[in-house]
């Protein structure tokens, strides 16, 4: 099995070329992985610094939150849709930060996929302290979902690494990123794992999630053989560049 190139966003075409030369051809593994909140297409973000090249995602900072986890999980399918067609037979969805928590909720709701690669993850609209940040404003955007204003475009608080900052999108979006019981909460979606898809779960040990340990959500992913959860060193936005070994031995495995 040899890795894919893929221009939204790949590995470096340097560890591509040193893993592809043991793997076996018949197969091709197609890795897509996605940058963290407010993240750009700079080779020089965090995940920029892993990636050969990235696109802007639905939180991306020239975007901003302009999707529903919903309609996200629809894009996604379209850039993996364009790896199979270059050649992907086995399929990763990774991301760094709230792009792992993306990849998360799509390992849980479509089928076929070798892994999901989990890099720092981010975002925890269930966790008391992360809604006390955001002023609890998803209670706001529901009811303007409630009232038929989902579309309407407002100023919402976000929890970002333990600051606060003021976004501004439609509250059906808002809603759907930030409820406390909704499609963006990771612990439910990792248990929600498809079969036969394996996990890596990377974090650094000056993450402040790191305290959470495994027990938070990789524990409660269903087994597999090629599961993983490592720690490394560094914070939260270094992970990409701290466990990129690691990462890619975990690839080389699958």
């Amino acid at each position: 099995m040899r890795l894919v190139v893929f221009k939204l966003i790949a590995l470096s075409a340097a560890m591509l070329l040193a893993a592809a030369a043991p793997l076996c051809a018949e197969k091709q593994l197609g890795v897509l992985l996605m940058h963290a909140k407010g993240g750009t297409s700079s080779p020089r973000s965090p995940i920029g610094r892993l990636a050969l090249s990235l696109d802007d995602m639905p939180w991306s900072r020239t975007r901003g939150f302009d999707k529903t986890f919903e309609e996200s999980m629809t894009e996604i399918d379209e850039r993996v849709e364009e790896l199979r067609k270059r050649g992907a037979t086995d399929i990763v969805v990774g991301g760094h930060s709230i792009g792992a928590n993306a990849a998360l909720g799509y390992g849980a709701r479509r089928d076929d996929l070798a892994g999901i690669l989990a890099i720092a993850p981010g975002h925890y609209p269930e966790l008391a302290g992360f809604q006390d940040r955001a002023g609890n404003d998803w209670r706001r955007a529901r009811k303007m979902v409630r009232a038929g204003r989902g579309g309407e475009m407002a100023a919402f608080k976000d929890a970002t690494q333990g600051r606060t900052e003021v976004r501004t999108m439609k509250a059906k979006v808002y809603l759907s990123w930030f409820d406390p019981e909704g499609p963006a909460v990771m612990p439910v979606n990792t248990a929600n794992l498809k079969p036969g898809t394996s996990l890596l779960w990377i974090i650094g040990e000056n993450d402040p999630q790191y305290r959470m340990g495994k027990n938070y959500a990789f524990s409660s992913a269903p087994s597999h053989p090629k599961n993983a959860y490592i720690v490394v060193k560094g914070g939260h936005n270094v992970t990409p560049q701290t466990g990129d070994k690691e990462i890619l031995a975990w690839l080389r495995g699958l």
